[in-house]
């Protein structure tokens, strides 16, 4: 069954703002990762498992060997899919999802910290 249609504006947009405050991202969204979100939305993908695979792939991201080449950063959603394919096929195990939070908290507040300053930039003051 198709979730209704009135519901895709805010789950795009709910998807984009995930992207976007994720950490290893440029914070942005794109057309083409607009028309990604409408795909998963008729899909139906929940945006529980969107969430989960951006905060899995963050952390592997992420939580790699301290003198490992650092990654250049994610410049689209679609970089996602394959992790949002793993995790339909085979979801966390309860409790891991805030595990990784909690792993991440650090990491996530400086990203916010980021998106915050390059807003304030772009508004006219």
């Amino acid at each position: 069954m198709q979730p209704a249609a009135s519901n895709i504006k805010p789950y795009v947009d709910q998807v984009l703002d995930l992207y976007r405050h994720t950490p290893g991202t440029l914070g942005g969204g794109r057309r083409e990762d607009r028309r990604l979100a409408v795909e998963l939305y008729n899909q139906g993908v929940s945006l529980d498992v969107i969430q989960e695979a951006l905060l899995l792939a963050t952390a592997r991201r992420c939580l790699r060997a301290h003198d490992a080449v650092p990654l250049a950063p994610v410049r689209s959603l679609h970089y996602f899919v394959p992790v949002i394919e793993e995790l339909i096929a085979t979801p966390l195990p309860d409790g891991y999802a805030y595990y990784l939070k909690q792993k991440l908290r650090k990491i996530q507040a400086e990203h916010n910290q980021c998106i915050t300053t390059k807003a304030r930039r772009r508004k006219p003051g």
